[in-house]
């Protein structure tokens, strides 16, 4: 077995009717209820929108070294961390992912990122 972690990429929401929401997680609440069945769902999260970049010149405990910016980058959803067989098998649950409702049940398209996890 192999972990995967499936990054979802955020999707506004603000004009979406309140059925539309719903029908929207409900596909996701659905999603993960089948893969921690079959025990494939090691972990899934939703995010906030506030994220903040951090980087250090690692001095310790100098604060003028540690910049943050909270702009530029992409706003994510949430994530999954996946345990299956095979990379094809978590490109499948991705492009599951993917294809969640949006507006009227139409398949948002929604990009997943995909990305190996180096650890057991």
């Amino acid at each position: 077995m192999t972990k995967f972690l499936l990054i979802q990429h955020h999707v506004a929401m603000g004009a979406w009717t309140p059925a539309d929401v719903r029908r929207h997680y409900d596909y996701q609440t659905s999603l993960d209820a089948e893969l921690a069945a079959a025990g494939e769902l090691v972990e899934t999260q939703g995010l906030s929108g506030l994220a903040r970049l951090v980087t250090s010149d690692g001095r310790a405990g100098d604060d003028a070294a540690c910049g943050a910016a909270a702009g530029g980058m992409p706003l994510l959803a949430g994530y999954r961390i996946v345990d299956v067989e095979s990379e094809e098998r978590a490109l499948r649950i991705a492009a599951r992912a993917s294809a969640a409702p949006g507006p009227g049940g139409v398949p948002l398209r929604q990009p997943i990122d995909v990305r190996r996890l180096l650890t057991p």
